[in-house]
């Protein structure tokens, strides 16, 4: 028997995680993909006449296991991989592709969907059903349903590549940030590093059957070397590892995939109509077109490149105290935490016993409580896939609103970074709102047999950040599942998790959960203030940062046969030149694991991090100024969240602060 094709009876048709096993996924695939297809030939063939019940809607609701089980797989991929499950997605990636392929490329289909489209002033549509019917129809139009015949099979092999060159790209990054550890035996090299931190190397050197401490390229193993330790040819070397991820022309190196990821969006652009593919992705999101986005960034840049320049001359004065008249990137998060702590008084170690993860965590669901009325309880009667993983009921007024899979610390088959994602979308059908099933992936330092998991405070705010998307997850309220939760535009997407960000440096907040994890004293007034007044700290450097990866990915995506005759490393220092503020490196480049670009979804769309910073800023601006827990303004963002993608997302946040974002609130928030 296979779990993965019977309906799931588990509580709140839960996963069935325990039950499943490697074997189980590709011949689950297959038939899964075969019963959609039917499903997709019934509503083609039916022999009434297109109306939107039973051709729009019935596309909506249709392939929902199939959804289910990619929803299980390609989460575990990045949450629980190993080689076996990477070799499994290498054969259903093409697989899904193709099926996908078939639905967009499908005439009959697509004449019936053109045939409600068209009549379409004549239906009486509520707005969600008219947002379902347009994005229906744009799709098929954006994949290629307007294409003769010799174009479709062109994009059909185009994206088939993709499919494959992007999953080889993302397995190239894990498996390079894999293979390198740093083994040391004195512990006099690692002066400086905080006695918390070096018990963590030791952990990881006995999991490794070595002595002494290991240090991996893992966030919460490579960070604090990078903050704290003293030796700067060991934070040299570190620099140096990190920046080589798939850059050093070994088995997992990347550069060639960009090209020929680079090169195919370019052919898939123009096989559509477009002029780059920049312009084909940004159709479909808030900015709209590349000259709006690079005339934001440069706007930004314009704006920040004073402040930034002034926060490096501030670390040079350091560093020459120190003999050092070369400051480096790799000194930079030493230096910027010198720095901070003269100016603020903070040392992230000094901070951390008042972060103790469970008290965070604790904080964050008691903020959902006060703004939205949720209810969190621990449960344990559903199957998980890692032991490290806890489960949540969440409820409001005690009706069942969502599952969360909480899923904190590093292991060895967890990609790098933290996440937010679904293992079931929210709808509404036959009278019933099916709930959402979510998922918040971080890495952060696992608890040692002496000490629970203490956040640094940046982690803190990691934590809110995902508990932001959540919370977008949690709150849906629409019909459609493909309109649900963050089913958004790309660069609305980011609002939710940056607004919640904000309450990290609010005195009144922080005051009821930073508390020493021994003693239970609350952090003192006067360091609550500092973390308050630090929160522009260096905010010029990561603005430029920032701005520099968005620049990047958007010369990437705009710039037409530029890589040719370049080198990635070329193309990568000449497009981010207006944002270093360091010398470059010639062993080290981003690209080759920028993920977020060449295998997330953000492609021609990393400007809108900082875009959604503008709309996260006013819309605190606007708590701010009425009180941070304003019930009427909370149940009015309550409305943005619930929400989705049933409206235009502009339109979705004037019905909430009762004007579109103004950028002088970024501004205002960064530099006063």
């Amino acid at each position: 028997m296979n779990p993965l094709l019977e309906k799931f009876s588990t509580k709140y048709t839960s996963s069935p995680f325990e039950e499943i096993k490697e074997e189980h996924y590709l011949p689950a695939f297959q038939e899964l993909v075969k019963t959609s297809e039917k499903e997709i030939d019934d509503i083609t063939n039916n022999p009434e006449a297109p109306t939107f019940e039973n051709t729009i809607e019935a596309m909506a609701f249709s392939g929902e296991q199939l959804d289910r089980v990619s929803n299980i797989f390609f989460n575990l991929n990045s949450a629980e991989t190993n080689d076996e499950i990477q070799k499994i997605a290498q054969e259903v990636s093409p697989l899904l592709t193709e099926f996908s392929s078939k639905i967009s490329q499908n005439e009959k289909l697509f004449e019936r969907i053109k045939s409600v489209y068209d009549q379409k002033n004549s239906l009486s549509l509520n707005e969600e059903q008219q947002t379902l019917l347009n994005e229906t129809y744009k799709g098929f139009v954006r994949s290629g349903a307007l294409l003769s015949e010799e174009d479709k099979k062109k994009l059909e092999k185009i994206n088939m590549d993709l499919s494959i060159k992007s999953l080889q790209f993302g397995q190239n990054a894990l498996a390079s940030t894999n293979a390198y550890f740093k083994h040391i035996t004195n512990k006099e090299e690692l002066k400086g590093i905080p006695e918390a931190i070096l018990q963590q190397y030791e952990e990881d050197a006995k999991e490794k059957g070595l002595e002494g401490y290991v240090i991996t390229l893992q966030y919460p193993s490579y960070l604090p070397a990078m903050t704290y330790a003293e030796n700067r040819e060991l934070r040299k070397e570190l620099a140096l590892a990190n920046g080589k991820k798939s850059f050093d022309g070994g088995e997992y190196d990347n550069q060639n995939l960009i090209k020929e990821i680079v090169k195919l969006r370019q052919e898939k652009a123009e096989v559509l109509g477009y002029k780059n593919y920049a312009d084909f992705v940004l159709e479909e999101r808030m900015a709209q077109s590349p000259a709006k986005v690079f005339e934001f960034l440069n706007e930004l840049l314009e704006k920040a490149t004073p402040y930034a320049q002034k926060e490096i001359e501030e670390l040079k004065s350091l560093a020459k105290a120190d003999g050092i008249d070369d400051i480096q990137s790799y000194d930079h998060t030493f230096y910027a935490e010198k720095l901070r702590k003269q100016k603020f008084d903070i040392d992230d170690e000094e901070l951390k016993p008042y972060f103790q993860l469970e008290k965070v965590q604790e904080a964050v669901f008691g903020l959902a409580g006060k703004l939205f009325g949720l209810e969190f309880k621990e449960i344990n009667d559903i199957q998980k896939y890692h032991s490290d993983v806890k489960t949540y009921e969440i409820t409001e007024n005690g009706n069942y609103k969502s599952l969360l899979y909480a899923d904190y610390h590093p292991r060895k088959g967890k990609r790098a970074g933290a996440w937010m994602t679904s293992y079931k979308n929210q709808y509404k059908q036959n009278g019933g709102n099916s709930r959402p099933h979510i998922s918040v992936v971080c890495n952060f330092t696992k608890p040692t047999k002496d000490t629970p998991s203490l956040l640094t405070f940046q982690e803190v705010t990691t934590l809110f950040h995902e508990f932001g998307h959540a919370l977008h997850g949690v709150l849906a309220d629409t019909q459609y599942p493909n309109l649900s939760g963050t089913s958004v535009k790309w660069d609305f997407v980011e609002l939710p998790s940056q607004f919640l960000e904000n309450y990290c440096y609010e005195p009144e907040f922080l005051e009821t959960f930073a508390k020493h994890y021994q003693t239970g004293e609350i952090l003192p007034k006067d360091k609550i203030e500092k973390l308050s007044q630090s929160k522009s700290f260096m905010e010029g450097y990561q603005t430029l940062r920032q701005l520099g990866f968005g620049l990047l990915d958007m010369a990437y995506h705009t710039e037409v046969g530029a890589l040719e005759n370049k080198s990635v490393k070329e193309f990568e220092v000449e497009k981010t030149a207006a944002t270093n503020l360091y010398p470059s490196n010639p062993e080290t480049a981003a690209s080759p694991s920028f993920s977020h670009i060449f295998q997330g979804g953000y492609s021609a769309g990393y400007y809108s991090y900082k875009w959604a910073e503008v709309l996260d800023a006013d819309a605190f601006q606007y708590f701010k100024e009425n009180g941070i827990f304003n019930p009427e303004i909370a149940a009015k963002y309550k409305i943005l969240l619930s929400s989705g993608g049933t409206k235009n997302p502009m339109e979705l946040y004037k019905n909430f602060r009762g004007r579109e974002p103004k950028v002088e609130s970024l501004l205002k928030r960064a530099f006063g």
